[in-house]
C-alpha cells in the first residue's frame, strides 16, 4: 500500500506563506488528512493537531505575539513535514 501523499500539505503551506490563502483553509485541509496521520506513529498527530490549534489562535492576532508567532508556527510545521516524510520513508 502506498504511503500518503505529503504533498498538498507542502503545497498548501506555500500557500499560506505567500498569503495565497487564510490560515483557516489551511487548517482545514490539514486537518483532513486522517489517511497521512494513521499511516505515521500516534504521537505525530498528537503534536499536528497541537501545532494546528496554535496556528488557529495566532491568526486571531493582527500582529506577532511572543506567545503566538505565526512564523514560527509555519516553520514548525515545515518541520513536521519533513519529519514526516522520513518516516513514511517518501
Amino acid at each position: 500500500m502506498a504511503s500518503p501523499s505529503l504533498t498538498p500539505l507542502h503545497h498548501a503551506l506555500a500557500q499560506l506563506r505567500a498569503d495565497a490563502i487564510g490560515v483557516q483553509a489551511f487548517c482545514a485541509l490539514a486537518r483532513s488528512q486522517d489517511a497521512l496521520l494513521a499511516a505515521l506513529p500516534a504521537r505525530y498527530g498528537a503534536v499536528w493537531l497541537g501545532l494546528l490549534d496554535r496556528l488557529e489562535s495566532s491568526a486571531l492576532f493582527s500582529e506577532e505575539s511572543c506567545s503566538f508567532s505565526q512564523s514560527a508556527l509555519l516553520d514548525h510545521l515545515d518541520a513536521w513535514l519533513a519529519k514526516a516524510q522520513e518516516t513514511l520513508g517518501a
